[in-house]
């Protein structure tokens, strides 16, 4: 995918669990400049926290966003670059090291050595492997430096960043493309992808985690020294948010996520309790029996949703040693992010600096600014898959398994433990 021709057209898409969404641009070979021609999105169908559960729902509604974008453009799509999306994405730091001579600079054969040594024999266990990244090189155990070579050390080590989701997630995601008659050009974790799109150069290098607040998961990937260090995700969405409205105020869905979007709010303030708005019942039409109620008590269902979200990052990210490193700032994201105040609670939780960020001021991507509505923040995944196209090279395990966990060494490891403790 990063070797293009003089003209090269490329189809990018994103499955999400609220919307799908498929841009057709042209990448120009020679400077490597993104010219979008044409692009199509409607609402997700048969997709629910990044999983597939109807089949021929989730085909339906990738094909109408692909016929979409194949009639703006003039353009017929057979390959696409497609987003992976998981409740349980998750990523690995492998490390590998090899003895240097000393009196020797280090060679790219070396560093080829050392990059290789990690990426041997990789068990993934029941996962596939979507990323696998070098993240730096550290000579004698030192700090990272991104190019070793010509350097002196006694020996070299070499990190690689997995990323990955779970086998069958895949796999379901294969076989609805393979419905649509599409074929895999290149696969990205969304959160990834999202960050090509919304960080600047800077928050890369000095340290930061775009937070993607899609419909039905939180995409999490953590950036610094220029590449991306870690990727998670948690199974929990603005969708959640709009489904605890439609159970607390008796409403539809719909309804509800008008509610969110018109009146939510991410903190209750002193004026909350003195507006009222207009919830209709479920099943109703008869406008005599819309209900008024203070708008306190929607921020009062909105709220504690918002609050978990960002506590369960924040457990993320602590577990990952991310939590307390002082140069971190956090990019909110994704159509979950448009909530009002939002922003605020980000900070007060996760203790960071906060911005909202969408694909806007992408040098790579030309005239972006006549389609409105793909810089929108719930549009930064769908041009980040661009971006990712254009220079971020994956590099190929020397070799992957993928053998499942002992299941019944587990259970003979807790017989033990039960024994010791109670005889």
């Amino acid at each position: 995918m990063n070797s293009f021709s003089r003209h090269t057209l490329i189809a990018a898409l994103d499955i999400g669990s609220s919307k799908v969404c498929c841009v057709i641009a042209r990448v120009n070979g020679r400077d490597k400049k993104i010219s979008i021609a044409g692009y199509g999105y409607n609402a997700a169908k048969g997709i629910q926290n990044g999983v597939i559960t109807n089949f021929n729902q989730a085909t339906y509604s990738i094909c109408d966003a692909l016929e979409a974008a194949e009639q703006m453009a003039n353009e017929r799509v057979e390959r696409v670059i497609v987003n992976i999306s998981s409740s349980k994405t998750k990523s690995v730091i492998k490390r590998a090291s090899i003895p240097l001579n000393k009196t020797k600079p280090v060679t790219e054969i070396e560093a080829k050595k050392a990059k290789d040594k990690a990426t041997y024999k990789l068990n993934i266990e029941d996962n596939e492997l979507i990323h696998c990244l070098t993240t730096g090189y550290r000579l004698d155990f030192g700090e990272e430096i991104s190019d070793p070579r010509n350097m002196y050390g006694e020996n070299l080590s070499a990190d690689v960043l997995l990323g990955m989701v779970p086998a069958i997630t895949y796999r379901n995601t294969q076989t609805v493309l393979n419905n649509a008659h599409l074929e895999i050009a290149g696969k990205v974790l969304s959160p990834y992808a999202s960050g090509l799109a919304c960080l600047v150069d800077d928050e890369k290098e000095l340290g930061a985690t775009i937070i993607d607040i899609g419909g039905g998961t939180t995409s999490i990937a953590t950036f610094m020294h220029g590449h991306p260090i870690y990727f998670s995700s948690i199974g929990v969405g603005g969708d959640n948010v709009t489904k605890d409205i439609a159970w607390g105020l008796t409403t539809s869905f719909a309804h509800a996520e008008r509610l969110k979007t018109l009146h939510g709010c991410a903190f209750l303030n002193s004026q909350d309790a003195n507006e009222t708005i207009n919830v209709y019942p479920v099943g109703e039409e008869d406008d005599s029996l819309i209900k008024y109620i203070p708008k306190s008590n929607l921020i009062e269902i909105i709220a504690p949703r918002v609050e978990e979200i960002f506590e369960l990052v924040n457990q993320k990210l602590d577990e990952a040693g991310l939590k307390e490193v002082n140069s971190h700032r956090i990019v909110l994201t994704g159509g979950g992010s448009q909530l009002l105040g939002i922003r605020e609670v980000a900070s007060l939780i996760l203790d960071k600096q906060v911005r909202l960020g969408r694909p806007r001021n992408i040098g790579n991507v030309l005239d972006i600014s006549e389609f409105e509505v793909l810089q929108y923040p719930s549009f930064s995944t769908v041009i980040g898959l661009l971006l990712f196209v254009l220079n971020h090279p994956e590099i190929k395990p020397t070799k992957v398994i993928s053998k499942p966990i002992n299941t019944d060494g587990n259970r003979f490891s807790k017989i033990l433990s039960w024994l010791k403790n109670n005889f």
